[in-house]
């Protein structure tokens, strides 16, 4: 049995715990490692170990810190098959799911290493007469990463490390429990590349241990992604202790499916969404509101491709549905499943105790689910579930439609399926999520936009990546600049306000 170690200024440790916990296999059920639960002091010596790497990546060039930015990315491209089978193997997503996962985080090294770019500040020369001033943007200090399970390498190393880094800050990533290796790795091709020690700094504990990283003075700020109670929570005690916050939280994602849209393909789309990553994504599409002309026709394809979807090894190339991360949220899932039929809702597709390979008798699987006629009220159509779990809710029209999905307490993202190009765009203006598709049921965008969700799928006031991320890895400050003449150098008397206005 693999114990893993925590990484802390470079080297990788034994944690003095004797408390760890087990990494499953979800595709058999078997623990494959264990990671520590490691102590309140070594999470303070990780945050040392930043505050320490601070005081010179700060003041490296930004040219020079995205040149190890860049030899990452190579690392990450040269690893693609091993990162991508450890997201498989650890995480339970399918090997094309696990690879998108692994190639996001590539794609946001890539936008970070325009960092010169986005770190430019601005000028205005003589803005009174004689005086000159210029805007700089400077990072700020140590961050926190809290990490959840579903994206193990997108999340921690795609998010938040390379933005962060190549500001000039240094990090805390408190990798997710139940799926910390690809992170470890990924953390390790950090240190191949070159980056100094203790610009990150990886670790793995509960939630007793992570609340240092809330109140300690060392940590100047912290990105968060998970539910929106914990979110919440860090956001109101991390602000509360004067830090920068920003916390991804929950979704309930629903698209909009017109009459005149193609059915086979919109079916398709959904499918892809809903089902992708196990459902285990924030931008999944659980629920999809549909005009009533055109619902019949619609479940019935959905049930039909659904019924396509190979399920398997998360590893074996072919399989189309993997397993759910851990038998906690298999019961989870199932017990939603169960809610929805108590609550009323038709179950047209039932995905407990779904056929699996041999081998995989003792995994984590839950098949393809799909409800029907699922009316407002009912918890399983307005709640997260984070499992392969799909609602249909029936509307009369396109005004009945958006305002059933505006009503929801989440605004991660909002679809829309048609070919009309009037509703197209009253959908995106008139929508509350944060990130649109327009026949497109994933509508996240490529990492030089921000991840914007809304309402209470995001609290904070910057988003991650794009120039929000930027903005949040950064802080700006303003330089007035007056030389004095022969004139000025005689001056007895000068303004209050010392030429500025």
């Amino acid at each position: 049995m693999e114990k893993l170690k925590i990484f802390i200024n470079g080297e990788w440790k034994d944690s003095k715990t004797d408390k760890y916990m087990d990494i499953y296999d979800p595709s058999i059920g078997e623990v494959i490692a264990q990671t520590p639960c490691c102590t309140v002091d070594e999470v303070d010596q990780a945050i040392g170990a930043a505050q320490e790497a601070f005081k010179t990546w700060s003041v490296t060039p930004v040219m020079k810190r995205v040149q190890v930015l860049y030899k990452v990315r190579a690392l990450i491209e040269e690893h693609m098959d091993e990162l991508t089978e450890l997201v498989a193997r650890e995480n339970g997503k399918s090997w094309d799911d696990a690879k998108g996962d692994v190639l996001k985080a590539k794609e946001g090294t890539e936008v970070a290493c325009g960092a010169p770019n986005m770190m430019m500040g601005e000028s205005l020369y003589n803005t009174s007469t004689g005086y000159d001033t210029v805007l700089i943007r400077e990072p700020v200090g140590v961050f926190a990463g809290i990490v959840p399970f579903n994206f193990p390498a997108m999340i921690p190393m795609g998010w938040m490390t390379p933005m962060c880094v190549a500001a000039g800050n240094t990090i805390v990533l408190k990798a997710a429990s139940m799926t910390p290796m690809t992170c470890m790795r990924i953390a390790q091709l950090y240190k191949e590349a070159g980056l100094p020690d203790g610009v990150i700094n990886v670790i793995t504990c509960s939630r007793k241990e992570a609340d240092l990283l809330m109140e300690h003075e060392g940590i100047k700020g912290i990105s968060f992604v998970g539910s929106t109670g914990i979110g919440l929570h860090i956001y109101e005690k991390a602000a509360a202790n004067g830090k920068r916050v920003q916390t991804l939280c929950e979704a309930k994602n629903h698209a909009l499916v017109l009459e005149d849209a193609p059915i086979a393909r919109t079916a398709r789309g959904i499918i892809n969404s809903a089902f992708g990553c196990a459902g285990e994504r924030c931008m999944a599409l659980p629920t999809v509101v549909v005009q009533e002309s055109i619902a019949d026709e619609l479940v019935a394809k959905i049930v039909e491709f659904c019924k396509e979807r190979k399920i398997g090894k998360a590893y074996d190339k072919d399989t189309e549905l993997g397993p759910v991360v851990s038998a906690g949220q298999k019961k989870w899932v199932e017990d939603w499943i169960a809610k929805g039929v108590e609550e009323g809702a038709k179950l047209v597709l039932d995905g407990r105790n779904p056929k699996v390979p041999a081998g995989c008798e003792n995994g984590f699987f839950v098949g393809p689910t799909v409800f029907d006629h699922v009316k407002p009220g009912m918890t399983v159509g307005d709640q997260e579930i984070f499992g392969p779990v799909l609602c249909i809710k029936r509307v009369k029209d396109f005004e009945e439609g958006i305002a059933l999905m505006n009503g929801n307490e989440f605004a991660n993202g909002s679809v829309i399926y048609t070919q009309n190009g009037y509703y197209s765009r009253e959908f995106a203006f008139r929508t509350h999520g944060g990130m649109v598709g327009i026949n497109v049921g994933i509508p996240v965008p490529i990492g030089v936009f921000p991840f914007s969700g809304h309402k209470r799928s995001f609290f904070g006031d910057l988003h991650c990546l794009g120039k929000d991320g930027m903005r949040f890895y950064t802080q700006t400050k303003s330089i007035t600049t007056h030389w004095f003449d022969e004139e000025d150098m005689k001056a007895e008397k000068i303004s209050s306000w010392d030429g500025t206005i």
